[in-house]
């Protein structure tokens, strides 16, 4: 944590309305030339994991982070133009409003930039925004000061001025509670009273004849298209509220000219929009909780099938209130939907419906689930499958054969050498003075190879039997090896030879590794002709045995050496 910045030792800054298609990738290419960037974050959605439209950047000076913020505030990346503020770990300070001002009645044509531009002459800057849909801007946004005597030279100056020829409001914020505080008690006192729902007959002279028995009115209204024909609704501004209250408890429901009238407070379209949007979501709500588990959702239906049909196969399982085949154009779509009248019922015909065959096709039955719900538990599905994949670790494989390459078992053909890689961990010779205990053998790898073909045989069986005839046959543990890899392998030595040049002129590939100690391994020499001076058998902790010993001993004692030297070879 660097501390050089007293106000914002973190050097962390905020950067809000990013496009969804925004990365960590492009944003540290883009702010890097700053200074160096400890770490950058777009905030994702848990379950779908797309962005939220805002990321955090954390710089590692305080200094680099506030030229990021004067010089790439309201810069453009993929089409939209980027606001950048410090991050404000504490959220006291934005809920308390404090320097925090409200604009509204702005022009269109006023962006982020441009009210950031016009009211940084007040003060310090926090966080600058103008509130967009998807059609632009709606007229209102927020400056939050780092200080309150900044905000107050803001409102004083500016609240009644003159922007794009427009005459703005420019007030302290207030929260959605204060707001609907003040809309309640206002509410209370209205004298506009909405009238819909009446006939085309009734012009502005019957509407006002009918509410003035109420009271004064001021000014009587009937909305007309552009042919001047009425289109059922209406206004009447009374003088007092009281009037106002008294026709709205009268009016309201009452029969005119065979229709049923609406008469309310009048409401301002925004007001009246969130008030129906509260209203139909209760009735949605209440929907979903009468419908949950009796409604059923099946699909794989056959083409023949229609709502009639589907009923009557679902009919024993309890009484249906509705089923519905969906359509298109008056095909069918290959699903629909059955409701029960209670949730044991539908969890009959599921049990039993659900795989069953109708008209030479399986039918699919389950709860149905609204596109949202099945979209997030599908999401949800994905995310838990993709994570238990990461999770799983990759196969570890043993140190004792980390040498061993599956390369380089493609260049041994495997109609010569398949009995020798058989044979060698059974055969392979073990000294009885090794202080070593034996190795548990692996399957074959190169490094089985490498010690099966010898590369410089010292004795061979030529010299053995070129030896006297007093001699006996003395062989080494390299000999025995060269004669089970001559015999395996194609019963002569052309065999072992025709192993490794195979091995040779094979072509790998750049990735395979070892190659250079295959190739380099020389064709063995089998029958090598030496001088007959006989080498020495070494045995660790005895003196060597030669054919001249052998040849001075008695017969009884050259038996008996012979013996002792072969047995500890062979073992």
């Amino acid at each position: 944590m660097n501390s050089s910045g007293p106000a914002y030792p973190l050097a962390s800054l905020y950067v809000g309305d990013l496009h969804p298609d925004v990365t960590e990738a492009m944003l540290y290419q883009k702010f890097s030339p700053a200074g160096q960037i400890m770490s950058i974050r777009v905030c994702r959605d848990v379950i779908t994991r797309r962005s939220l439209g805002y990321a955090y950047i954390n710089f590692q000076q305080p200094a680099d982070a506030e030229c990021a913020l004067d010089t790439m505030n309201h810069e453009v990346i993929k089409g939209r133009p980027i606001r950048i503020m410090w991050s404000q770990r504490d959220p006291g300070l934005r809920k308390s409003g404090v320097g925090n001002i409200f604009i509204k009645n702005m022009d269109e044509s006023i962006d982020n930039k441009a009210l950031y531009d016009t009211f940084s002459a007040f003060g310090n800057i926090l966080s600058c925004k103008v509130v967009c849909d998807e059609n632009g801007s709606k007229g209102y946004g927020f400056v939050h000061f780092e200080t309150q005597e900044a905000a107050n030279r803001a409102i004083e100056t500016m609240n009644g001025m003159l922007l794009n020829d427009r005459k703005v409001f420019v007030g302290h914020f207030k929260s959605r509670k204060e707001r609907e505080a003040e809309l309640g008690a206002k509410a209370m006192e209205f004298t506009n009273v909405y009238i819909k729902n009446f006939s085309e007959d009734i012009d502005h002279e019957k509407l006002k004849s009918i509410f003035s028995e109420f009271g004064k009115t001021l000014s009587v209204c009937v909305m007309t298209d552009e042919r001047g024909r009425s289109r059922g609704f209406g206004f009447v501004n009374f003088e007092n509220h009281g009037d106002a209250r008294r026709a709205v408890t009268e009016m309201n429901g009452k029969e005119l000219n065979g229709r049923v009238l609406y008469v309310g407070r009048a409401q301002k379209r925004l007001e009246r929009q969130g008030e129906l949007k509260r209203k139909f979501e209760q009735i949605k709500q209440e929907r979903i909780q009468r419908y949950q588990g009796v409604n059923l959702y099946v699909k794989n239906l056959d083409d023949s099938i229609d709502d009639e049909k589907l009923r009557k196969e679902f009919a024993p399982y309890g009484t249906i209130t509705s089923a519905k085949v969906m359509t298109d154009g008056g095909h069918s779509r290959g699903f629909g939907f059955v409701c029960f009248s209670s949730p044991e019922e539908a969890t009959k015909a599921v049990t039993e419906m659900n795989g069953r065959i109708v008209s030479t096709k399986p039918l699919y039955v389950a709860l149905a689930q609204r596109k949202e719900e099945r979209k997030a538990i599908l999401t949800n599905q994905y995310m838990q499958r993709l994570a238990s994949i990461r999770a799983i670790p990759s196969p570890a494989i043993p140190t004792t054969y980390q040498q061993s390459s599956g390369y380089y078992m493609t260049s041994v053909p495997q109609h010569q050498v398949r009995s020798f890689y058989n044979t060698v961990p059974n055969l392979r010779p073990v000294p009885r003075w090794t202080t070593q205990a034996p190795r548990t053998q692996a399957p074959f790898t190169a490094q089985f190879v490498r010690q099966a073909v010898p590369r410089r045989p010292s004795t061979t069986i030529s010299t053995v039997r070129q030896a006297s005839t007093q001699v006996p046959h003395i062989i080494n543990n390299t000999q025995r090896m060269a004669n089970i890899g001559t015999q395996t392998a194609g019963g002569r030595t052309a065999g072992a030879g025709a192993v490794v040049r195979g091995a040779s002129q094979y072509k790998y590939s750049a990735g395979v590794r070892y190659v250079q100690q295959v190739i380099s391994v020389p064709a063995p020499v089998i029958h090598q002709v030496v001088p007959n001076t006989e080498p020495a058998v070494h045995v660790r902790g005895q003196e060597p045995l030669t054919a001249s010993m052998l040849a001075a001993a008695p017969l009884k004692e050259q038996k008996q050496l012979l013996g002792t030297k072969r047995a500890h070879t062979i073992t």
